[in-house]
């Protein structure tokens, strides 16, 4: 398990994010990954191809993109670890994995949006981070969907792959960023990935399970500590909705945020023009604005905490056991 350098990414990433100047400079692993992505579905996915065939070479994109991931990462894991600080430096690099400010950031502009630009403002900023129709939303549409993306990024871009990084250490960080990179991409249900997509949203949809529990625990957790917030309401509203919501995982975390904050996401929404039926998360107030959002973002950073002390303790912890 590596903690040590799971402990340093996600301090590293809390303090300091992605810096803007080296993302302008050499991009982000996302982008690399997504690049690979966009060059194998444009030749492996044909639609002249039939069913079967675009499965299998689905599978075989993913195999591809997580060998491209991992095996640099665990090379050069396996290198940096020969040094003094070598696990500090692997450290810094698994921090571009994990997405601690860019979340707060992005989510905190959806609010900052609704009070100082009101509803047109919100429904852009909220276009940013969610794939539903902003023309379709109210002030109250636009504060879940916020909400909503915070919870579930809060597993999938956070808990999974600091999870992962301490199964796997870098390899398993970068693994786990890269498939989860190819099911935003090709994991849909629609002609054109339904098949050639099928690997990538399985198996994403499997290596989630662990983390979106841990996430929606942390919510509860996190609620305990916070004034206003409900533990008890977090903890049955997971159990009760989270089997209903459309995906294995986000559930989790959204019906413990939704609990916890005694308000109700999720629901009926439109993409594309196209209604989508959804189920509710949660039994509270629907009607909600930009100062629910700030409760939820004072939520997401106590559930964060909660998990940098959790992974710093067990290394420190780790570290006194090693020099005995």
């Amino acid at each position: 398990m590596a903690f040590d350098l799971t402990c340093v990414a996600l301090l590293v990433e809390g303090l300091t994010g992605y810096p803007q100047p080296l993302f302008r400079a050499i991009r982000h692993p996302v982008v690399w990954a997504g690049t690979l992505i966009s060059a194998l579905e444009s030749r492996l996915n044909r639609t002249t191809l039939p069913g079967p065939a675009r499965k299998r070479n689905g599978v075989l994109t993913v195999l591809v993109l997580l060998a491209c991931a991992m095996l640099p990462a665990l090379l050069l894991e396996a290198f940096l670890r020969q040094f003094a600080l070598g696990v500090v430096l692997a450290g810094i690099l698994g921090s571009v994995l994990i997405a601690q400010r860019s979340l707060y950031t992005y989510v905190a502009a959806v609010a900052t949006a609704l009070e100082k630009g009101g509803l047109a403002a919100g429904r852009r900023a909220v276009s940013h981070i969610v794939g539903r129709d902003p023309e379709q939303l109210d002030v109250a549409g636009v504060t879940r969907g916020a909400i909503e993306s915070l919870a579930e990024n809060f597993s999938d871009g956070i808990v999974a792959p600091t999870f992962w990084m301490l199964v796997g250490g870098l390899a398993g960080g970068a693994g786990y960023k890269a498939l989860n990179t190819a099911d935003s991409m090709i994991g849909h249900r629609n002609p054109r990935y339904e098949d050639f997509g099928w690997a990538a949203a399985r198996l994403d949809d499997l290596v989630n399970l662990p983390a979106s529990r841990l996430s929606g625990l942390l919510i509860v957790l996190a609620a305990a500590l916070l004034p206003g917030c409900s533990p008890g309401e977090a903890w049955r509203s997971m159990l009760r909705d989270a089997p209903h919501h459309r995906s294995p995982n986000a559930g989790w975390p959204e019906a413990a945020m939704a609990g916890a904050l005694g308000i109700s996401i999720a629901g009926p929404r439109s993409y594309g023009g196209v209604p989508a039926q959804a189920a509710y998360m949660g039994n509270g107030r629907r009607d909600i604005d930009a100062r629910d959002i700030r409760a939820a973002l004072r939520l997401y950073v106590a559930a964060d905490a909660l998990l940098v002390v959790f992974v710093t303790l067990i290394a420190l912890a780790g570290l006194v056991i090693a020099r005995g």
